[in-house]
């Protein structure tokens, strides 16, 4: 790890008077920075076959870009990542009540009040997995609607074999749903390449999650043979876009999982043009494909405006819903055993 290093510089401040910082943390070939604002991955730069490096992830140049857009670029998702219908669940003969920020019926990410909007503790870090930073913040009981008090740690790291690590802890004193994912929007031509359609996408997912026009899972898993929905051998992401509606947002059900904290092969993104490849393992049960439908004319990075399918998310995650639905792997953590979930992202080029 004695070629990794990481540099921390002012990013900005908030109207509250408040200082954000940028971590830039590099192995001489590739490197990400990062934000104690959100804990927000603001740019990856990779180079291609070519030696050629660009930035592979839609965001902002400056602070106030993430401080105005909604779109959660780059941004710590959390309590719970995606979905809860009804904005509310029982758990243990308590109904809670949450946040109605979708369609004015269901939870979305937390609720109105998003982790990505607050500035976090943070600290340089070594891990088994590589060197980056670390942020930590305390949720109270009844945060989001949620019960417990959490000690939450998410930690970003990089190593020397390209490989960008994230791990998520939290200890919490009540039991509580927990799920939470990093909302990065990835583009392997560079975050100004354009649609996505183009690139090569590979899922391990024999299986999804069936939606209902709210996007909430009706608890039925459809097997993703002869269907637009079908991964599991590389294709090109615009091949069946039309068919599917504005576009993917589902979640997959990643082949194989165990909850036995072991990484498993969730997706591959290949851009055929640059060379450049994404490989994306995780310990979670599910992955969230979404095509970047709802961008639409997001002035980002360096002035270039972001429209439809101009970048792709790739969340891994809990079940949408999981907390209403006992047939799905439980998203339900209790006091006498931490929430630790990884996810990587390993870079070819």
């Amino acid at each position: 790890m004695v070629g990794i290093k990481v540099k921390k510089s002012r990013f900005g401040l908030l109207s509250d008077g408040k200082k954000v910082h940028l971590y830039t943390v590099s192995n001489g070939r590739m490197s990400f920075s990062v934000t104690d604002y959100g804990c927000i991955i603001t740019s990856i730069i990779v180079p291609d076959r070519k030696k050629k490096h660009v930035d592979v992830t839609l965001g902002f140049s400056t602070l106030d870009g993430f401080v105005t857009n909604t779109s959660s670029f780059g941004a710590i998702v959390g309590r719970f990542a995606n979905r809860i219908g009804g904005a509310s669940f029982n758990l243990e003969g308590t109904t809670y009540t949450l946040d109605k920020n979708d369609n004015g019926v269901n939870t979305l990410h937390g609720g109105f009040d998003r982790w990505d909007k607050e500035v976090w503790k943070s600290r340089k870090i070594k891990t088994s997995y590589g060197v980056g930073v670390e942020f930590v913040k305390k949720s109270r009981d009844g945060e989001q609607g949620f019960p417990g008090n959490v000690d939450f740690s998410i930690v970003y790291t990089l190593n020397e074999n390209n490989e960008i690590t994230l791990e998520y802890r939290g200890i919490t004193d009540k039991a509580t749903p927990i799920n939470i994912t990093n909302h990065a929007y990835f583009n392997l031509k560079g975050h100004d390449g354009g649609s996505v359609a183009d690139q090569k996408l590979k899922l391990y997912c024999s299986s999804y999650l069936d939606v209902d026009d709210k996007l909430i899972p009706t608890g039925k898993i459809i097997n993703v043979a002869g269907t637009p929905f079908d991964f599991t051998n590389e294709k090109l992401i615009g091949a069946d876009l039309a068919k599917v509606g504005v576009g993917y947002d589902h979640c997959f059900c990643i082949d194989g999982f165990k909850d036995d904290g072991n990484l498993r092969m969730a997706a591959e993104v290949e851009d055929p043009a640059s060379g450049r490849k994404m490989t994306v393992k995780t310990t979670k049960p599910g992955i969230q494909f979404y095509a970047g439908n709802f961008i639409n004319n997001i002035q980002g990075k360096n002035g270039f405006i972001y429209n439809k399918h101009d970048g792709l998310c790739l969340e891994t995650e809990a079940y949408p819903d999981a907390p209403n639905k006992s047939s799905f792997p439980s998203a339900i953590v209790y006091p006498d055993k931490e929430y630790h979930q990884v996810t990587q992202y390993a870079f070819v080029f």
